[in-house]
């Protein structure tokens, strides 16, 4: 079956998952910043989801995705040894990883830390001291700790209810290790869009070259349907094919999140009926 699903793990029960699949032509290519596009079933739409790891010996990819619309929930009742319909990639822009005279801060909040994770370990192998900043509402919702801690040599953390790390914000610890290192070539953040605005304020009085990684709504993933138009600078970017990576201090922040918001009522609608109709008739008379 293409596409199969290897392995399936629960990374926050009911919410986030992780699943390895396997993939040899994507994984072959896949690099970090890429994405790729699913379709579930035939009648399903397209989604995209940054690989979090790749393993071109294995012929896999690792994808991590949060339960938030009909699609991921329809993803979520997929097991190990389902197969996903569609699976497109690797698409988009590779991050620019090269060898820098400093410190290399990846910032990561929510699933975005899954996809920062594969970004921290592309300049761990180039040879970069990276730093990784991540940040939950608590302990139990935080991810990838352990496979950062694997490649980066400094992990803070932060928590919003203190159980782990500093409690506070990402963009605190951001600051302060800003201020106390002499040299930081520069920041990645990737995550929900306010915390990636919150970032590029953060690092702006500093200089420092700072990217951001954007979930803009995308459909083809190939820069045909305009669906994931972004401003940056003030031109017109397609987050498919010009990025998804891009200057987060030339990011129009506000018109970002106005697009990601467009389909809201709709959006979770769809999921509502999604989950009538997937009820388990098990428990049901």
């Amino acid at each position: 079956m293409a596409n199969t699903i290897l392995r399936k793990r629960s990374l926050i029960p009911g919410t986030t998952s992780e699943l390895v699949v396997d993939a040899p032509h994507i994984a072959a290519k896949a690099r970090p910043g890429n994405f790729v596009i699913l379709r579930v079933c035939p009648d399903g739409e397209r989604i995209p989801l940054t690989i979090a790891d790749a393993d071109p010996t294995a012929g896999t990819i690792t994808i991590v995705y949060l339960v938030l619309g009909k699609t991921t929930a329809h993803l979520e009742t997929l097991g190990e040894g389902d197969g996903i319909l569609d699976l497109c990639g690797p698409l988009g822009r590779a991050t620019d990883i090269h060898k820098l005279p400093g410190e290399v801060i990846c910032v990561g909040g929510g699933t975005g830390i899954a996809a920062m994770h594969h970004i921290a370990k592309g300049h761990h192998k180039a040879g970069n001291y990276v730093v990784g900043v991540i940040g939950a509402r608590s302990r139990e919702l935080l991810l990838f700790y352990d496979e950062l801690k694997a490649i980066c040599p400094e992990v803070l953390v932060s928590t919003n209810d203190g159980s782990f790390g500093r409690q506070g914000l990402v963009t605190e610890l951001l600051q302060e290790r800003l201020k106390n290192s002499p040299l930081v070539s520069e920041v990645v953040g990737v995550g929900p869009v306010p915390m990636m605005e919150a970032v590029a304020k953060v690092t702006k009085p500093f200089g420092v070259k700072t990217t951001v990684s954007l979930n803009s709504i995308m459909v083809d993933g190939i820069g045909m349907c305009g669906a994931c138009r972004v401003s940056v600078g003030g031109k017109t970017k397609f987050a498919c094919v010009d990025g998804p990576e891009f200057d987060g201090q030339l990011v129009d922040y506000r018109e970002l999140s106005q697009r990601l918001g467009a389909f809201k009522p709709q959006e979770q609608r769809s999921y509502e009926e999604f989950k009538k109709s997937h009820v388990c008739k098990c428990t049901h008379s």
